[in-house]
C-alpha cells in the first residue's frame, strides 16, 4: 500500500479518502431516506465521493503491485460501482424511486467490499493461509457476495426500504 502511495501520490490518497467517505456517508443517506431535505444533499455528496473513488480506483488498480487476479477484481469493482451509481442516478432522474433504491442498495453492497476484503485477508493472516491466492480471491468475493445477496433478494430489500 505504501509503495502504491509513492507511485500515485495524488490518485491513491484521493481514492482512499473519497471511498472511505462514501462508505461512511452511505448508511446516513439510507437512514434519512424519508427526510428529503437531508437525503438529497447527502445523496449528492455521496455521489461525488463515489465518482471520485470509482474513477481513481481504475488507475490505482492497474498500478497496484497486487497479483493480476486481484488487480482485475479491484478494477471490475470500480467499474461496477460506477455503473450502479450511474444507473441509480438515472433512475431517480426518471422518478423511478423503487429502482433507484434497489440500485443504490446494490451500490452500497459493492462499497462494503472494502470492509469484507479486509476481514477476509485479516482472517487469512490469522489462520496462516497462503496470502497471495486469498488476497486475489478476496478482491472478488469481498464485493461480489454482498452484491449477490442484494440482487437475489429484491423483495426483501424493497420491503426493508419501505419502512
Amino acid at each position: 500500500m505504501f509503495v502504491l502511495a509513492g507511485r500515485a501520490p495524488f490518485l491513491f490518497p484521493a481514492h482512499m479518502l473519497s471511498s472511505a467517505m462514501a462508505l461512511l456517508i452511505a448508511p446516513i443517506v439510507i437512514a434519512c431516506r424519508h427526510r428529503l431535505e437531508l437525503h438529497r444533499p447527502l445523496g449528492r455528496l455521496l455521489g461525488i465521493f463515489v465518482v471520485i473513488g470509482g474513477l481513481t480506483s481504475l488507475p490505482v488498480a492497474i498500478m497496484s503491485h497486487s497479483p493480476a487476479l486481484a488487480r482485475a477484481g479491484f478494477f471490475v469493482q470500480g467499474l461496477v460501482w460506477l455503473y450502479l451509481f450511474g444507473s441509480a442516478f438515472a433512475a431517480i432522474r426518471q422518478r423511478n424511486i423503487r429502482r433507484h433504491a434497489h440500485l443504490m442498495m446494490a451500490m452500497v453492497a459493492v462499497t462494503t467490499g472494502a470492509v469484507w476484503f479486509r476481514v477476509i485477508t485479516g482472517t487469512a493472516i490469522v489462520l496462516h493461509l497462503p496470502f497471495d491466492p486469498v488476497y486475489a480471491l478476496a478482491a472478488w468475493i469481498g464485493w461480489m457476495v454482498p452484491l449477490g445477496i442484494v440482487l437475489s433478494n429484491p423483495r426483501f430489500i424493497s420491503a426493508s426500504l419501505a419502512r
